[in-house]
């Protein structure tokens, strides 16, 4: 198997402000990203291998391609949703970009040369894969169920892999099945065809990358088509309604991110792909609109996205309880991937922001430390009493689990773990706008850079100019919102470099032997929140640099809802360098702010749970004692036992 030299990003557009660099332009060389991707490599992959193995998603494809009848244990289909074969497909994603790089282990190159072959196989002649809908055990036929079948998501995916598979090995084996699949999609619902929608949007960005990848119109057309089809009342609905499958209003006419989070930020995310490569400037207004009421009303501080477990929902506005964030982790890459869609649009670093928000937290969470467990859901509170398990599963682990029964988070983690260089820098005609901060190595637009920082610990990043053509780019600096004081240095002297839509420009033209170094003050914070947020009113979060933090029981004596802390208690906090377990960062950021122990009876005594206000039988709470509060990163949390967990602490 090959590699090519020049290996493009899984999103390669220059139809934007600015053009993402290519895979092989950005490598992670150590740090806090970098250990992301090795731990994918040595520990993530191989244990989802396993378990996509143990699961039965390759048994359904072997079923499939040796034509077995499914009438006995062996053959019969597992598992009991028609998008398993999407498993498959993103752990393919992933792997392409790890087969892409020196020393992936014999079992992952295995694994991967075995999937390809049985979905070479079980493909039917007129293109058509999908294993559930192709075998012989279950009863349904293709394209009979477009609202739950899920066959143009998978379809999205496939295609995803394919694009991966041909861009980072040159190997275009997928490509070609996922073509074949994708042009009967288009002969069956393109503009002479069925004026339907899949009921879980996925399938738009990859039609949009499939072009990219291949330069044929008809894909753009049809990712167009179900942009513009959906909201129509398209979907014929059962269990939910329209709103769950953003199908009630025109995605134009959209009054705000609504619906099953996962298919909103898919859809979103598709639909800014679309704009771009059409130029229509009028949806993309419409997506930056979407974004904005989003963000400003709808996102946890952790930047999770969906605070209702019963449709995995998004909620209504400002409708954010800590207890019940569902934030599932496939909606926070979704929304990852809608922002650096809209960053690569307009080149605002405010997109950017976001995006490492939900990188940090929302995201990270949903792995555990040793990287074979993982969240569905990520709430920012769990009481000591909680015995709801993650991904609604009826027992076993209180914390992260080793698979699910629905298991689409795992293999999308492999999936964004393996491309997070894709995501560091863009470039335009003049300008290399560096992003995300790591120890990396970037090569483009004439430069040959080497950055080394403690990021996202330390607010130092140091940028070494290895090589510099005579016509090389400037450099731009994204500066955090949450940064109020940054400076940079050229070679040891103050620069005065212009700052613009988040950007910290240097103009000054660089050469081999330059140093420069950016510095982004990083204090602790203390966050509250809009008054219309009912469920945290009265309460405060603690960030540092990009990450949120969180109080655990095991690391405080006092019960956590007894702690009361203030914006002036934050604002004296210390910080020390721990690992909290053997599996955990070294050298993590802990934070310990001064707090007060306030129970809400004296000892021996049982608080009412609605006191009456302003009369004499109200117990009064006895005077605070002095106390401290023990912070760890959010993204760490539940790595030990199952205990008490708390963002937002009370104020009062």
């Amino acid at each position: 198997m090959k590699t090519t030299n020049h290996r493009h990003a899984a999103v390669d557009t220059a139809a934007g402000r600015v053009r993402p660099l290519a895979s092989s332009s950005a490598t992670l060389t150590s740090g806090v990203l970098s250990d992301w991707q090795e731990r994918n490599r040595v520990r993530t992959i191989p244990h989802s291998i396993a378990e996509l193995r143990a699961a039965g998603n390759l048994d359904n494809l072997r079923s499939v391609a040796e034509g077995s009848d499914g009438t006995d244990a062996e053959t019969a289909y597992r598992g009991r949703y028609p998008f398993l074969d999407t498993d498959i497909f993103k752990t393919l994603e992933g792997l392409a970009y790890e087969l892409a790089r020196p020393g992936v282990a014999d079992g992952t190159r295995a694994f991967f040369e075995e999937s390809v072959a049985l979905i070479e196989a079980a493909q039917a002649p007129d293109g058509y894969l999908n294993s559930f809908f192709q075998h012989p055990s279950t009863p349904k036929q293709p394209w009979e169920d477009l609202s739950w079948g899920h066959e143009l998501y998978n379809l999205g995916h496939l295609i995803q892999a394919g694009v991966a598979a041909s861009r980072q090995l040159g190997d275009d084996r997928l490509l070609a099945v996922s073509r074949a699949f994708a042009d009967l999609a288009v002969q069956k619902f393109g503009p002479t065809g069925d004026a339907q929608v899949c009921g879980h949007p996925e399938i738009e960005m990859a039609l949009v990358e499939l072009y990219r990848a291949t330069g044929d119109d008809n894909y753009l057309t049809l990712a167009t088509l179900f942009i513009d089809r959906r909201g129509h009342g398209t979907v014929d609905l059962s269990v939910f309604p329209a709103e769950y499958f953003q199908d009630n209003v025109p995605l134009r006419q959209l009054p705000s991110a609504t619906g099953h989070a996962v298919r909103m930020v898919y859809l979103a995310a598709g639909a800014t792909d679309v704009a771009l490569e059409t130029g229509d400037d009028e949806l993309l207004t419409e997506m930056i609109r979407l974004w904005d009421d989003m963000v400003a009303t709808k996102l946890y501080v952790t930047g999770g996205l969906g605070s209702r477990h019963s449709d995995e929902a998004i909620g209504d506005r400002y409708e954010l309880p800590s207890e019940r964030s569902y934030s599932e982790t496939c909606a926070a890459i979704g929304t990852m991937q809608w922002a650096w869609r809209l960053f690569i649009a307009t080149a605002d670093a405010h997109y950017l922001d976001v995006f490492e928000t939900v990188l940090y937290n929302g995201y990270a969470a949903g792995l555990s430390a040793d990287g074979c467990g993982f969240f569905y859901d990520n709430p920012l509170q769990r009481r000591e009493d909680h015995e709801q398990r993650s991904g609604a599963e009826a027992d076993g682990p209180l914390l992260r689990r080793a698979w699910f029964g629905c298991p689409c988070c795992p293999p999308n983690i492999i999936r964004w773990n393996a491309e997070l260089h894709d995501y560091l820098a863009a470039v335009d005609e003049s300008t290399l706008y560096i992003g995300q901060y790591s120890n990396a190595t970037l090569r483009e637009g004439g430069l040959d850079l080497e950055m080394r920082t403690d990021y996202p610990w330390d607010g130092t990043v140091t940028l070494e100019v290895n090589a510099a053509d005579d016509a090389a780019s400037t450099l731009a600096l994204r500066v955090p919102g949450w940064c109020h004081a940054a400076s940079i240095t050229l070679n040891g002297v103050i620069q005065a470099a212009t700052s613009e839509d988040g950007w910290l420009r240097l103009d000054a033209p660089l050469a081999a032997g330059d140093i420069v170094e950016l510095g982004l003050d990083m204090p602790v914070r203390a966050h509250g929140s809009h008054p219309y947020v009912d469920a945290t009113r009265g309460s405060l979060s603690v960030a540092r640099g990009p990450i949120v933090y969180c109080a655990e029981q095991q690391d405080n004596e006092v019960n956590l809802d007894d702690l009361i802390v203030s914006a002036a208690d934050v604002h004296a906090a210390t910080t020390s360098r721990v690992q909290l377990t053997t599996d955990t960062p070294a050298d993590s950021v802990l934070v310990t702010i001064p707090a007060l122990n306030v129970p809400p009876t004296s000892p021996g005594e049982t608080a009412p749970l609605y006191p009456e206000l302003g009369t004499p039988s109200r117990t009064v709470a006895p005077q605070g004692t002095a106390a401290t509060v023990n912070l760890v990163p959010y993204y760490l949390w539940g790595n030990r036992d199952a205990r008490a967990m708390r963002v937002w602490l009370r104020q009062q």
